[in-house]
């Protein structure tokens, strides 16, 4: 079954470009786009796609709030693709649920690995994106210079591998990197990241390791590449 793709960007090039691009692979199909978050907004409660491909800067409605009320609806998941490679826009994209944060200048190939990345259920976020800004999201209520220690969450119920496992995926391990480290199988490895996103009631990897910082699990000394 085809990926069902929405496109929301204010230039119709770039809705065109995409269009074409996905055009050529069989496993994703576009079914809507729209140039501005409102008419997004409106399309998506219509089409019910999968993945919202969606730019941060346009009229009427801008990215970032087209995606807190797509989420929120739970009716798609979000890809930001954007030209700002921004800390505000990429802490607000995070906040308003997007599962991702590309940038347009990414190769095309990656563009579409990227989609089915966010339509499979995990997360992506462009090499750009450093580990400070995953750490200023753990800390405070917006982007800027940290004044206070984050506040840790709750994390019952959370076993002591679960919690090395999600150490691990603070660091930005992949699930075959925490089988080698743990010594477990992948498919072990997977279930326990699994097991993780339902007992801390996150969306996605990118959320699990906002949740390490917040324990403590992870700090600037030992983290990893969130990529």
């Amino acid at each position: 079954m085809s990926v069902r793709v929405v496109l929301a960007d204010d230039q119709p090039l770039i809705r065109a470009g995409l269009r074409v691009l996905v055009a050529d692979t069989s496993d994703l199909e576009i079914v809507g786009d729209a140039g501005t978050g409102a008419e997004a907004v409106d399309l998506v409660g219509e089409v019910r796609p999968d993945v919202v491909v969606m730019d941060i800067r346009m009229p009427d409605m801008d990215g970032i709030e087209a995606t807190r009320r797509i989420t929120e609806a739970g009716t798609a998941r979000v890809l930001m693709l954007t030209t700002f490679d921004d800390d505000e826009y990429v802490y607000g994209s995070l906040r308003a649920g997007a599962s991702g944060f590309l940038l347009k200048d990414m190769a095309l190939e990656e563009i579409l690995s990227a989609i089915r990345v966010v339509a499979g259920g995990d997360a992506l976020i462009a090499p750009s994106v450093t580990k400070r800004l995953i750490e200023e999201f753990a800390a405070g209520p917006g982007p800027g210079p940290r004044t206070k220690a984050a506040q840790p969450r709750p994390a019952h119920g959370v076993t002591e591998r679960e919690r090395e496992v999600l150490t691990l995926v603070g660091r930005g391990m992949s699930n075959q990197e925490i089988a080698g480290e743990l010594f477990i199988s992948v498919a072990t490895a997977k279930a326990h990241v699994a097991r993780l996103l339902a007992k801390l009631d996150a969306r996605d990897r990118v959320q699990l390791v906002i949740i390490a910082y917040e324990l403590g699990l992870v700090t600037p000394s030992t983290g990893g590449s969130t990529t």
